[in-house]
C-alpha cells in the first residue's frame, strides 16, 4: 500500500500548481532573494532558474515540488498586493519605478523623480574606446520605458503593453543601469523591441536610428558600473538584429566593398542621418561595432556602441552560433559575458585589452591641492596615457625604431626577440610505435595562467651591458644558452636527473631546436635556464625597472568568468580526475548557451594578449611607417612576449617531470596541447596518480587554468598512416587529435 502512496505523491508532485512567471519573479524578489540564492537551494542552474521565472521553461520533479513549496511559503508572507498598491520592497533593495509608456493621446507629464543624466565622449580615439561616466539629465517629458512580458517559448510575441509592479533592486545594484548592461533590439509586428539580460522586454518607441540612441542614453537605463575605483562606466551595448536593421534602414548585410572596408560609406543615409542629429562616429565609423557618440561637455559623456550580427560582429570561431540565436537567448548569452567579464567592446580580442585597461586605468584623481582642487594623475599600477617605444629587439619587423636596416634584411635571434608558443613533434620511436593510441591533453586557460603572478615591466626599458641576471627584473636578455643540456636538468632544488634529451624540445625556441649561439629571451625563459641548473652570462639586456603584476587582476576576472560557466555545464573545480573526465565528455552539447560564453572567454585571453603586439591592417600601411596600433599605451610587445615565454616554460617544466618520473616523453606539443603515446584511450592511462593524488609538479586534470584536460585520443597506426600519406615524419599530430580529421599538410600555420 506504501507504494501506491508513494506513487499517489509523486503524481501529485509533477502537477504542483505554481503561479505565473511574473508573480514566481515578485514573490522572490519581495523576500529579497536573488536567482542564485534560489538556484542554489533547488540545486539547478541560474540559467534554468532564469527560464522558470521568465516563462521559457517549467520545472519538473522532483524540483518543481520544493519550487511549488517555497513560491507558497512566500504567496502567505507576501500576497498579491491590490492593483493600487505597490508590493513590499525588502530592507536591502532600492526601490525603482517602471511605468508604461504613456498613450499618444494623453498629455504626458514629467517624472517626479530625479532622472540620470546623459552622456558625452571626448573626440580622442582612447576615450572613445572607453568605458562611460554618468549620464546627463533627460527632459521632462521624455517618457519611461515600458516593461512587457516575456515571450513564451512557442511564441515570440510579446503581449500588450502594460504596467509592471515595481521591481527592487538586488542590494548594491545601481539605479541607473537597473535594466541591465545591454539589449538586443528587434522588430515584431511594427513593435521595437529591447530584449533585456533576466527576460526583461522593453518598448522602444524609436522610429530612427538618432532617436533610438536618444531613448537608450535618457529612458532605456542601460549600462555596466565601472570595474575600478578610477574607471569609467561601461557605455549601453544594442544588438541590432536583422529586422531592426531594417527598421533603421542598414543594410541586412555588408557589401564586399564594405566588408573589406570594415564600414559603410560615408555618404550612406544612415550616417547622414546621425551627422544631421549631431551624432558622430568613431574613426573605424559605421561597422559591425559602431560607437556613437557626442564630443564631451565637461565631465559629461553620451555613447552608445552597437553590435550587428549579420556584419559578422559575433565571430563565428569565438561566439559559435550566438548571431543566430532568438533575441532573448541572444541577450541572456552576452548579458552573462557582460556580468562576468565585462561589456563587450568589440571582437573577443578588443574586449580583452580594453579589459586591462579597464581595471587598471591611466589616470585617476589627485588629492586636493592647497585650494581643495583634484587634478588628474598618473594611476601608478597602469601602463599610462603615453605609448612608449619597445627595445629594437622587441619591435617586430616593419617597425619605425628598424627603418634604417638594409631592405629585405631578415634578423636573426641574435637581433629579435622571438618568444613564440610551441609547435614542435618528432618521429615516434620503436616501443611508442608498439602502444596503441596516441592521447592528446590541453592546460586550461594556459595563458591566463602565465598571466598569473607575473611582474611586467610598467614603463620604457633601460639599455645595460653585461648585466648580472636579475630574475625579478622584466625585460630581454641578450644571452648564449646553447650550452645547457637537457639529457641532466635540476627537477627540484638539489635533485638532479638524467633525461633523453633527442625525445624532448628545447625550452628555449618555439621550435623546440636547440640554441645555436646568443639570443634575446625573455627574463621567464632565461630564469628556467637558471632552475634547470646552468650558469647564465647575459652580454646585453633592455630592463624594465619601472614594473609590477599588471596582469593579476585581469587574469583572476577572466578565471572567475570561466571557472562559473563551467560550472553551468556542470564542471565543478573540485572533481575526481574519473569524475572530472565524465564531466567534461560531451559537457559543451548539454547546453549550448553557455558553451558559447566558455568559447568567448578563452579567446578573450588569447585574442587580448594577442593585441599587445597588433600588427598594422592596410590603410596603405609601407615598412618603417607607423601604425595606428602603436599609439595605444597598450601597445606592449614585451609583456605579450613574457607572457608567452613562461607559459611554454610552465609547460615544459611539467614534461620533465613527467619525463623523470615516468620515463614517457611527449610525441607533439602545439601550444597548450600535448600528445602521448599510451596503452589506453584515457589521459589516466599515462598520468601517474597515486591514490587520486598526481604527481607534484606534474600533469594534473582538473578545470582550473593550469590544469588539463582530455584533448582528443587517436590510435597510433592513425598516426603513423597519417605522416607517411603526407611524407612527413615530423607532421604535429596535436594539431589534428581532437578529430583526426587532416585537411592538408602541416605547414606549421
Amino acid at each position: 500500500m506504501s507504494e501506491l502512496f508513494d506513487a499517489v505523491d509523486a503524481l501529485l508532485a509533477s502537477r504542483s500548481p505554481l503561479p505565473p512567471p511574473v508573480e514566481r519573479k515578485r514573490l522572490r524578489q519581495a523576500h529579497g532573494l536573488t536567482i542564485d540564492e534560489v538556484a542554489t537551494a533547488l540545486k539547478v542552474r541560474r540559467a534554468t532558474m532564469s527560464g522558470w521565472e521568465s516563462g521559457k521553461t517549467e520545472p519538473r520533479p522532483p524540483e518543481r515540488e520544493a519550487y511549488a513549496r517555497l513560491l507558497d511559503g512566500l504567496a502567505k508572507l507576501y500576497p498579491a498586493p491590490p492593483a493600487d498598491t505597490p508590493p513590499p520592497t525588502p530592507a536591502n533593495a532600492v526601490p525603482a519605478t517602471l511605468t508604461a509608456a504613456p498613450d499618444p493621446a494623453e498629455p504626458r507629464t514629467p517624472p517626479t523623480e530625479p532622472v540620470p543624466p546623459t552622456a558625452a565622449m571626448t573626440p580622442s580615439e582612447n576615450t572613445q574606446t572607453s568605458a562611460t561616466a554618468p549620464v546627463a539629465a533627460a527632459p521632462a517629458a521624455a517618457p519611461r520605458p515600458a516593461r512587457t512580458t516575456r515571450p513564451s517559448s512557442t511564441s515570440r510575441r510579446p503581449t500588450t503593453k502594460k504596467t509592471a509592479p515595481a521591481t527592487p533592486l538586488a542590494a548594491g545594484a545601481d539605479p541607473r543601469f537597473e535594466n541591465g548592461p545591454l539589449a538586443v533590439i528587434d522588430v515584431e509586428d511594427t513593435r521595437t523591441l529591447a530584449y533585456c539580460t533576466g527576460g526583461l522586454v522593453l518598448d522602444a518607441p524609436a522610429k530612427s536610428l538618432p532617436s533610438l540612441v536618444d531613448w537608450t542614453l535618457k529612458e532605456a537605463k542601460l549600462g555596466q558600473p565601472k570595474l575600478s575605483g578610477p574607471g569609467k562606466d561601461a557605455d549601453p551595448l544594442l544588438v541590432l538584429t536583422e529586422a531592426a536593421l531594417e527598421r533603421y534602414g542598414l543594410p541586412v548585410t555588408l557589401t564586399n566593398e564594405e566588408r573589406l572596408a570594415g564600414r559603410l560609406p560615408e555618404d550612406h543615409k544612415a550616417v547622414k542621418q546621425l551627422a544631421r542629429a549631431e551624432w558622430k562616429l568613431t574613426k573605424r565609423g559605421f561597422g559591425p561595432w559602431a560607437r556613437i557618440y557626442r564630443p564631451a561637455n565637461g565631465s559629461e559623456r553620451a555613447c552608445v556602441q552597437l553590435c550587428i550580427p549579420s556584419w559578422n560582429a559575433l565571430d563565428t570561431r569565438h561566439w559559435g552560433t550566438a548571431g543566430q540565436l532568438p533575441p532573448a537567448q541572444l541577450a541572456h548569452v552576452l548579458g552573462v559575458y557582460a556580468s562576468r567579464v565585462m561589456t563587450p567592446r568589440g571582437s573577443t580580442a578588443v574586449t580583452g585589452l580594453e579589459l586591462m585597461t579597464a581595471l587598471h586605468p591611466a589616470t585617476r584623481a589627485s588629492q586636493p591641492d592647497a585650494d581643495g582642487k583634484r587634478h588628474s594623475e598618473l594611476n601608478p599600477a597602469s601602463l599610462g596615457k603615453d605609448p612608449v617605444d619597445p627595445a629594437p629587439c622587441e619591435a617586430p619587423d616593419g617597425h619605425p625604431l628598424l627603418k634604417d636596416l638594409p631592405r629585405f634584411h631578415v634578423r636573426g635571434p641574435a637581433e629579435k626577440l622571438f618568444e613564440e608558443a610551441y609547435d614542435w613533434a618528432r618521429p615516434m620511436t620503436d616501443t611508442e610505435c608498439t602502444l596503441r593510441y596516441l592521447v592528446g591533453i590541453d592546460v586550461n586557460l594556459a595563458f591566463g595562467a602565465g598571466a598569473n603572478g607575473l611582474t611586467v615591466g610598467l614603463g620604457a626599458p633601460t639599455h645595460v651591458k653585461n648585466p648580472a641576471f636579475d630574475p625579478k627584473l622584466p625585460g630581454s636578455w641578450l644571452v648564449d644558452l646553447s650550452h645547457i643540456d637537457l639529457s641532466r636538468v635540476k627537477v627540484a632544488k638539489d635533485t638532479w636527473a638524467d633525461l633523453d634529451a633527442s625525445l624532448l624540445p628545447s625550452p628555449f625556441t618555439p621550435k623546440g631546436d636547440r640554441p645555436k649561439g646568443p639570443a634575446w629571451y625573455a627574463t621567464p625563459t632565461v630564469a628556467y635556464a637558471v632552475e634547470l641548473g646552468y650558469d647564465v652570462t647575459p652580454i646585453e639586456a633592455h630592463i624594465r625597472y619601472d614594473n609590477g603584476r599588471y596582469l593579476d587582476g585581469w587574469y583572476t576576472r577572466l578565471r572567475d568568468a570561466y571557472l562559473a560557466t563551467m560550472a553551468d555545464l556542470n564542471v565543478a573545480a573540485d572533481l575526481p580526475p574519473q569524475d572530472f573526465l565524465a564531466a567534461m565528455d560531451g559537457s559543451k552539447d548539454r547546453d549550448p548557451e553557455p558553451a558559447i560564453v566558455v568559447s568567448a572567454i578563452k579567446a578573450t585571453v588569447k585574442g587580448g594578449l594577442g593585441k599587445l603586439r597588433e600588427r598594422p591592417r592596410g590603410d596603405g600601411w609601407r615598412p618603417g611607417e607607423p601604425w595606428r596600433a602603436l599609439s595605444r599605451p597598450t601597445w606592449r610587445p614585451d609583456i605579450r612576449a613574457a607572457v608567452i615565454a613562461r607559459t611554454r616554460i610552465n609547460l615544459h617544466r611539467k614534461i620533465v617531470k613527467h619525463a623523470a618520473f615516468t620515463g614517457q616523453y611527449p610525441i607533439a606539443i602545439l601550444s597548450d596541447c600535448v600528445v602521448y603515446a599510451a596503452n589506453g584511450p584515457s589521459p589516466l592511462d599515462f598520468l601517474p596518480y597515486h591514490q587520486g593524488k598526481p604527481l607534484p609538479g606534474g600533469f594534473k586534470l582538473g578545470i582550473n587554468p593550469g590544469l588539463v584536460k582530455h584533448e582528443g585520443t587517436q590510435s597510433v597506426l592513425w598516426g603513423e598512416e597519417v605522416r607517411e600519406r603526407f611524407n612527413a615524419p615530423e607532421l604535429n599530430l596535436a594539431r589534428y587529435i581532437k578529430d583526426g580529421t587532416v585537411t592538408d599538410v602541416d605547414n606549421g600555420e
